[in-house]
């Protein structure tokens, strides 16, 4: 693995592209995310005497301050600080310094300060961000820690945060995990069969026909449809966890290789794939980058009432909880050789590579209580924003009964078993940007398919190439 210094150039990525990516939610964020070393990189090649770089337990009773950054909203905000003091108790040699803020804001302040030398001794990082501190030497492994301290069994989304030698990052402190959203009403509404786990993608372009309706009235499967004037979207799509990347996946492509460095985007599948995509953008039935620009936010299509379905991560549930809306989940569909794939971003807990063994090894202290107490788990998960990390919280009715909707809620931990993270690495956000661009291209019409996965497919190498053949 490559370690390489904080670049300031690489800190200016447009923030605005950032936050229409991904849609990592959690820990307060309603903002869909996109989506750093500190230095001389300490992060690849650790700082302690173990053979992972880690350090051997400091002593219980040895005062310590620690920082500790996280983004959050008011709600997510004071439950942290509970739980923050109950560490604090069990742990009355640690003092806890914390920073917060809203999620984009937390994240372009962190930028700054682990260019300057100055972040949290530990942070709460997006999940899509987690290999990019890694392998800028931004963040301690964790590889022994966890084998040492956490039965791995226990857990869902420990892997999501190892890197292609074996080695562990973070700890996840929820997870998000994508499904299909469907809002019961509207199937009722115009006499469709609810959505099933046998649906493959071509299943949910023929439904999502017969739900996609023109200022008329009439829908995409009537003649005299007119695909310029829709009120009501079959499957309300953007973006790349909760739009394409999911549909590559599944139709048997994808964006990088194993090794995270190699552009595999102009191949067979994923032009099935995008086609797919444009056709149904073409004829009404899912929402196309200029349909979107008529709604507050993206996210805001299904809440609204004005899709029928969409894909959509855990948080999602929020938005629809508070809208009022009579919906439910499946899982994701089918490719067309029946593979399945759910997108999945692990928010984690890191640790600052530059902070020294006695903080360091006290914000370990505190990852460990996050994942291996209950009442913790249990508190968090009561604030519906992620599916719980540990797995006996997570399969009891503190999590599948938490409310009436969904009610289908162990969908989410069923799609953890063919659940694929976004292609992480250090230069994530600059290849989605990349993606997006050629992609809405074709999405409009604007070029053909075939030339825009040869486009994005040239421009994410080269960036791959910049960035990993240093």
């Amino acid at each position: 693995m490559k370690t390489k210094k904080w670049s300031i150039a690489l800190l200016a990525v447009i923030l605005a592209t950032v936050l229409a990516l991904a849609g990592c939610g959690g820990g307060g964020s309603t903002e869909p995310t996109g989506s750093t070393d500190a230095g001389e990189g300490q992060g690849a090649e650790g700082t302690g005497s173990g053979p992972s770089g880690q350090t051997e337990p400091s002593g219980q009773n040895e005062q310590v301050e620690i920082t500790l950054g996280y983004y959050s909203d008011a709600k997510s905000d004071a439950k942290m600080k509970e739980l923050i003091e109950k560490f604090k108790a069990k742990h009355p040699n640690i003092t806890v310094k914390t920073q917060s803020a809203p999620y984009g804001q937390f994240f372009q302040k962190l930028d700054t300060q682990i260019a300057a030398g100055q972040a949290p001794d530990v942070w709460l990082s997006d999940g899509v961000y987690v290999m990019k501190y890694a392998e800028r030497g931004a963040v301690r492994e964790l590889t022994d820690w966890i084998e040492n301290d956490l039965n791995k069994d226990d857990y869902y989304g420990l892997d999501f945060n190892k890197d292609a030698e074996g080695r562990y990052w973070a700890v996840p402190q929820g997870i998000q995990v994508g499904v299909l959203f469907y809002n019961k009403d509207l199937f009722d509404k115009a006499q469709v069969p609810y959505p099933t786990e046998d649906w493959t993608w071509e299943d949910l372009k023929e439904t999502g026909a017969k739900l996609t309706v023109d200022a008329a009235g009439k829908t995409a499967e009537q003649d005299g449809f007119d695909s310029n004037n829709v009120n009501q979207f079959g499957l309300t799509f953007f973006s790349i966890t909760e739009g394409w990347f999911p549909v590559l996946k599944s139709y048997g492509g994808g964006v990088l290789d194993e090794t995270l460095t190699k552009s595999i985007v102009n191949s067979p599948e994923n032009k099935q794939a995008v086609e797919w995509m444009v056709d149904g953008m073409k004829r009404g039935i899912i929402t196309d980058p200029v349909d979107l620009k008529s709604f507050q936010s993206a996210m805001a299509v299904f809440p609204s009432g004005s899709a029928a379905m969409r894909i959509g991560i855990y948080s999602r549930v929020l938005a629809a909880n508070e809208a009022g809306l009579n919906y439910d989940v499946t899982l994701l569909p089918k490719g067309p050789d029946g593979k399945r794939f759910s997108p999945v971003i692990a928010n984690s807990w890191v640790i600052n590579a530059k902070s020294d063994d006695k903080k360091a090894q006290a914000a370990w202290e505190w990852i460990k209580f996050w994942a291996t107490e209950d009442e913790v788990q249990r508190e968090w998960a009561a604030l519906g924003e992620a599916v719980p990390v540990k797995k006996s919280v997570a399969q009891s009715d503190v999590f599948l009964t938490q409310s009436d909707k969904p009610a289908n809620r162990k969908a989410f931990l069923d799609s953890l078993e063919f659940a694929g993270t976004l292609d992480s690495n250090a230069v994530w956000e600059e290849w989605v940007g990349k993606f997006n661009e050629h992609a809405q291209r074709a999405f409009l019409g604007d070029t053909t398919v075939d030339e825009a996965l040869a486009a994005a497919d040239k421009d994410i190498q080269g960036i791959l190439d910049t960035f990993y053949q240093k």
